[in-house]
């Protein structure tokens, strides 16, 4: 299969100036979303919140608008996409041979962040789903992105609005960062709430498999489905391969400054890396620490951004990608980061700086 797709400089052509609309959360003020909506009808890219992280949207039944959103991000055109739709009962226009556990879930997660990895109809198109017979689609839960998609009334395609393998975009000023000027228009309704993306979900064999952790927990997806009958895909495993969803190949969310992820008990974890931070002054490098709350008092005197409260990982995954940001910004030149619990919502936060660190994890005892 062959996508033809323009570069980045030929598409600074195609926009004057990227609109930029600061809006509402809560009550988006309706004509900002009207214009919005007229933009993806017409082909255009643009930018708007999600409960999880930011979406860059472009018309599903535009294929040219789907290539051209994969050259303003400078995304491998092999990482599929996530159509967002906004009720179950659009799933129809984007999958065929719907399995009842997706309408089972769909009553329990949607609008949220589960994607459902389903098989694809054949009138989308091929650029969506990079060639792969089936398509990720989810409903997300925020008033802009919902309000915005039911104006639309079409399938839009939106992967994270941030330049590919750069941290995704959790507040507006993260998109006017990466893509003002390459866009049409940029929704910023301030700071998302889950802060990672949306779990991926794959129905289309015996058994509901995890490609992508994230908000929605393997915990509570066997609580629909029972304890055991969930799979998870080792990312370890497929890096080489074809990936069947988005965030399961290639270095993602990463920081400028290379990122050491250490996996352990606390104290052991606290410890590895004031040790290496004494090695760091030797070089003369500006180190930052990403760890919790409670580990504080380790880093005094270090660039030290916070997760959060080590019992809370909601905390952590709300604030990873601004702080991997915030690094960028205060002109780290490497990043220690504690590695959080492997279960519940902490399993996505690893999962982020697993690809973040590119999947090099230093385990202490």
């Amino acid at each position: 299969m062959r996508f033809m797709l323009v570069t980045k400089n030929e598409e600074m052509k195609h926009v004057k100036k990227t609109k930029i609309i600061k809006i509402n959360a809560e009550k988006p003020e309706e004509a900002h979303l009207r214009e919005a909506a007229a933009i993806l009808r017409r082909g255009g890219l643009v930018a708007f919140p999600t409960e999880t992280v930011y979406g860059l949207g472009a018309a599903v039944n535009h294929p040219q608008a789907i290539q051209r959103l994969y050259a303003v991000k400078g995304r491998p055109v092999d990482n599929p996409l996530i159509v967002h739709l906004d009720s179950y009962q659009r799933l129809p226009a984007v999958a065929v041979a719907v399995p009842p556990a997706a309408r089972r879930l769909a009553g329990k997660f949607w609008p949220g962040p589960l994607t459902m990895v389903l098989p694809k109809k054949a009138t989308v198109p091929a650029e969506v789903s990079a060639g792969l017979p089936t398509v990720a689609v989810r409903v997300p839960a925020h008033p802009v992105a919902l309000r915005l998609l039911e104006l639309a009334g079409i399938p839009v395609a939106a992967p994270s609005a941030n330049l590919s393998g750069r941290p995704s975009p959790t507040r507006g000023s993260h998109v006017v960062e990466d893509l003002d000027g390459l866009v049409e228009m940029i929704l910023d309704a301030g700071p998302t709430g889950v802060g990672v993306e949306s779990t991926v979900l794959d129905l289309t064999g015996e058994t509901p498999r995890i490609l992508r952790p994230g908000g929605v927990t393997r915990e509570m997806l066997e609580g629909v489905f029972g304890v055991g009958q969930v799979e998870e895909a080792d990312p370890a495993t497929i890096e080489s391969g074809r990936p069947l969803a988005p965030g399961m190949k290639y270095r993602h969310y990463a920081p400028k400054a290379p990122l050491y992820l250490v996996a352990g008990e606390p104290a052991r974890v606290n410890r590895y890396i004031v040790d290496r931070l004494a090695e760091e002054e030797k070089t003369r490098r500006k180190p930052a620490v990403l760890a919790y709350d409670e580990d504080r008092d380790y880093y005094r005197g270090v660039l030290f951004f916070s997760l959060g409260k080590r019992e809370k990982p909601e905390e952590a995954a709300e604030r990873l990608f601004s702080l991997l940001r915030a690094c960028d910004e205060a002109g780290a030149e490497s990043i220690y980061a504690a590695a959080p619990s492997r279960t519940g919502l902490g399993r996505a936060v690893f999962n982020r700086l697993w690809k973040a660190a590119g999947g090099n994890v230093v385990e202490v005892g």
